[in-house]
């Protein structure tokens, strides 16, 4: 079951019976830069890889002895001497928003246009933060609980048909080099540009096709110190199995945009082939696991990724086509993939090793307790292993409130919402 954070600090274990949060992050040094040879880059650029004249000291991470506190929906918990495990009362209604105002603790960001891609940043979960990017604006804000939004970068962009600004990454080792990745559609590609805060973005790898539909793309950092890259099809569905094109692919790159060590086939980017629309890239904080979703038309899919991969087999399926968006790996012993979609969340119950176990349960729908919605979730990422963020997209084909679009935190408890197989 999914829950939302709604109080800060967070939750005691006792309060959600939840296991300790063990807040990890794994950081890589940034691979050698190679000289721009891949078969299939169409550009890549070569530049100094860390954010000149920035500083940064990483936050503190709470130890197994002191972990992180969550407060539950509804404010007061009721614990205390005369109640050590807490009030069982139903949670307090949170009333409707009044203009940019939202009431709901969760929203950490209100009044933004059409979120499609987020990323969290590092911290120790006390002031939840992240970076949350506006499709069509272009526009990249830092989102902060208890503060209000305000501009980390402008990047240029055309948002005609599904493009823009759909995909964003903390670079693999963003606390050296403080490094953000993003997906955008320009006047005449699908390209992956970076840059830091105060600086303007540099162009990574170009080149990628652009058509009327099929831009959508999303990023992620593959664990081991690479970036994930899954680009749409443009709308020309043999350029997924097309071994010569850049659509339709999950390409993994270093952070200068060549191609990644270890890839499937030697100076080629290609890491997975076979997709159309993709909407998100997540994996497990191990590094284990890899997912990606994807809107190929005839049912939306979120497929386990392997390197090497066409992607044929979906590990499930939606035929009502909920628009499955991006996505957050909360797996451990019982354990949840989350999958954003225009109606609310995909909770999909899977094993450690990977395996669906269940068929999806769906809460943010506003059907559930407490009656809590967000309407259309789009983009997805972690904050630390328990807690993700997710961005609306209300201002684009859905019913917005006064107060969208927003950035919103989702967090997990360890009960598995699954119902059984079909």
């Amino acid at each position: 079951m999914i829950t939302t954070v709604t109080t800060y600090p967070w939750l005691t274990r006792r309060h959600l019976g939840w296991v300790t949060v063990r807040t990890r992050y794994r950081w890589s040094s940034p691979l050698a830069l190679l000289a721009c040879g891949g078969l299939l880059l169409s550009g890549c650029a070569r530049f100094d890889n860390t954010a000149a004249g920035q500083t940064f000291s990483p936050a503190p991470v709470p130890s197994p002895e002191s972990p992180p506190q969550v407060q539950g929906p509804g404010g007061d918990s009721g614990a205390g001497p005369g109640n050590p495990g807490g009030s069982q009362q139903s949670p307090a209604p949170i009333p409707p928003p009044q203009g940019c105002k939202d009431f709901d603790k969760a929203v950490i960001a209100t009044c933004l246009d059409t979120v499609a891609a987020v990323a969290g940043l590092p911290g120790d979960g006390t002031t939840p933060s992240a970076l949350a990017g506006e499709r069509k604006s272009g526009r990249v804000l830092l989102a902060t609980a208890g503060h209000d939004a305000t501009t980390f970068e402008q990047l240029d962009v055309q948002a005609t048909g599904d493009g823009g600004l759909t995909g964003l990454a903390l670079s693999p080792s963003y606390v050296e080099d403080q490094l953000v990745f993003a997906y955008v559609t320009t006047a005449t590609d699908n390209r992956v540009v970076r840059f830091a805060k105060g600086q303007p973005a540099k162009a990574v790898l170009t080149g990628i096709p652009k058509g009327a539909t099929g831009n959508r793309g999303a990023l992620a950092s593959d664990g081991h110190g690479a970036l994930l890259v899954a680009t749409g099809d443009a709308g020309n569905p043999s350029a997924a199995a097309d071994a010569k094109s850049l659509a339709g692919k999950i390409l993994r790159i270093d952070t200068s945009g060549n191609p990644g060590a270890d890839n499937p086939a030697p100076g080629s980017a290609v890491f997975a082939s076979g997709l159309h629309s993709p909407g998100g890239i997540c994996g497990s904080a191990d590094g284990k696991r890899l997912w990606v979703t994807d809107q190929p038309g005839s049912a939306d899919a979120v497929y386990r990724v392997q390197a090497g991969q066409q992607l044929t087999v979906p590990a499930w399926t939606w035929p009502d086509k909920p628009g499955v968006a991006g996505c957050a790996d909360f797996i451990d012993a019982n354990g949840i993939l989350a999958v954003a979609s225009a109606g609310g969340l995909q909770n999909l119950p899977v094993n450690a090793d990977g395996a669906v176990t269940g068929k999806p349960s769906i809460s943010l729908d506003g059907k559930g307790k407490p009656p809590t919605t967000y309407g259309r979730l789009a983009g997805m990422g972690m904050i630390n292993p328990q807690v993700a963020v997710a961005g609306t997209t209300n201002k684009d084909g859905g019913k917005p409130v006064s107060s969208d679009d927003r950035v919103v935190l989702i967090t997990i408890s360890q009960t598995n919402g699954g119902q059984g197989k079909d």
